[in-house]
């Protein structure tokens, strides 16, 4: 083979194969060891840096070098050269400098090839070439990495109602947060999701934040601005072009809220994107109803801080376990996804169950039970953005859940929230299923088998109420908790 016909190989390798291709190329042609190795440039005289051995193509393959390579190394710095040749017993190790930083080395045994110094010289700029391009890859791998990780916790802090702080971390990122602001759920192949955040940017200027979600791997979070150019002739323009993206793409659309709002706009484009999934279209809007928090305000506010206050107040006994703030994140996190809470709150399953172990012991509750579950959502609803200091003591006399669900305006809310169920247009049934759904805790397979019916028809029983409803049942976020909260405050008016 013809010297250019081997500069032509090495080019060809570098381009298609990378440097792992090169150099195992390399290797097989001279009958020895090639790789790269890492020494630190210096002049004559100048203290030798310490060495670190690297394998072919560099640390990410993995294989450790010859100590003969190594101390090639070492006398290449040592010296200040840019190629140097090292003999040892039976073996000739060639070094050839690639940068400030890295040498091609050959450790080959005697007599090596004569071709060997021209071909390794040869192979040193395309070797450099691609080292370089491959590191940028991973440079730019791991910020895509930073990125996406930084707006998952701007998600959270927004979930969390710490808008400042989430502030300055957008104001890094880009764009800055809109307020007010419409939330998108787009479901789909999480293959699609990249060209989904794509037409979303292009529609709305580069003016959305958009988010993977840390929970469900095949959802996409934006965050529209209101202003947006989003609804023409009462159809949303956005919605159907992101849906549009690819044929299993639907989506979810919250009304238009503050920024503050944040976990209440999330929540309407899930419930949304329930409501879409039948829809030929396959996007929705969040259908106007009545608003819970809106209604217990006034007649629940005092009991809900009563009934969080011994969790505002917690204080850790270790620097290391979570404060107040924290168990209240967790709370929430698990209320509104359940299990898949670890990947919100990036926690292992058991720390998640720890952590709710001392929720029930701080607050008196039992969260196997959805009562408690649903007492306790209404709760953290009632107060947000509640810290330490909303931790007093409750005065006396605070009237518990039931005094509250007894107001004439939940009575009118869950009255409005029930009707649904049997109105003209609900199917056969739907009440029923419904409260022995609600009566075994949300649990699909006692409430089945309660119904006289299979889980398979149990659960299409649920879907054909989620679509009569506009909200979520089956996934949370569910509206289980606001229907176990409207069946008692009519338990309670009757």
């Amino acid at each position: 083979m013809s010297r250019s016909d081997d500069v032509l190989k090495l080019h060809r390798l570098a381009h298609g194969g990378g440097s792992a291709a090169l150099l195992e190329w390399l290797g097989t042609r001279l009958g020895g060891w090639t790789g790269v190795v890492r020494h630190a440039a210096a002049g004559a005289g100048d203290p030798v840096e310490p060495v670190e051995p690297v394998g072919p193509g560099g640390p990410e393959h993995g294989e450790r070098a010859p100590g003969a390579a190594v101390r090639g190394a070492a006398e290449l710095s040592a010296r200040g050269v840019r190629s140097a040749v090292l003999h040892d017993a039976g073996s000739a190790t060639l070094l050839f400098a690639l940068d400030d930083r890295r040498a091609l080395a050959a450790v080959l045994p005697l007599p090596h090839p004569p071709e060997a110094p021209a071909l390794l010289a040869d192979a040193v700029a395309p070797l450099a070439l691609v080292l370089r391009a491959e590191e940028a890859e991973r440079r730019e791998a791991r910020a895509a990495v930073a990125e996406a990780r930084s707006r998952e916790a701007v998600l959270r802090l927004l979930m969390g109602g710490q808008l400042a702080t989430a502030h300055q971390i957008a104001e890094a990122l880009r764009p800055s947060l809109p307020d007010p602001m419409r939330i998108y759920v787009a479901e789909c192949r999480t293959g699609r999701l990249a060209e989904v955040a794509r037409v979303c940017q292009e529609l709305t200027g580069g003016r959305a934040w958009v988010v993977r979600c840390p929970v469900y791997v095949r959802h996409l979070i934006m965050l529209v601005p209101a202003d947006a150019p989003a609804v023409s002739d009462g159809h949303d323009t956005l919605a159907g072009a992101l849906s549009a993206t690819t044929p299993d793409c639907v989506v979810g659309v919250s009304g238009e809220l503050a920024l503050s709002q944040a976990p209440a706009a999330y929540t309407q484009a899930f419930h949304a994107l329930a409501v879409a999934r039948g829809r030929s279209e396959r996007h929705a809007r969040f259908g106007p109803g009545p608003e819970l928090a809106l209604a217990a305000h006034e007649a629940g506010a005092a009991w809900a801080g009563a009934l969080l206050a011994p969790l505002h107040a917690y204080e850790p006994r270790r620097p290391q376990d979570p404060d107040g703030q924290e168990l209240r994140a967790t709370a929430n996190a698990w209320l509104n996804f359940g299990s898949h809470a670890t990947r919100l709150l990036r926690v292992h399953r058991n720390t998640l169950a720890a952590r709710l172990r001392l929720i029930e012991t701080l607050l008196g509750l039992d969260l196997a039970r959805l009562g408690d579950q649903a007492a306790l959502s209404l709760a953290l609803r009632l107060t947000p953005g509640a810290g330490r200091e909303s931790g007093a003591a409750a005065p006396a006399g605070t009237p518990g859940l039931d005094a509250v669900l007894r107001d004439p305006r939940l009575t009118e809310w869950a009255r409005a929230h029930l009707n649904r169920l049997t109105g003209p247009d609900a199917p056969a049934g739907a009440r029923d299923t419904v409260r022995t759904w609600l009566a075994h805790d949300a649990r699909l397979v006692p409430a089945a088998a309660a119904l006289g019916v299979s889980v398979p028809g149990a659960r299409k029983r649920l879907a054909r109420i989620e679509t009569l409803l506009e909200r979520s049942l089956l996934q949370s976020p569910s509206v289980r908790y606001d229907l176990w909260l409207a069946q008692r405050a009519e338990e309670l008016a009757e």
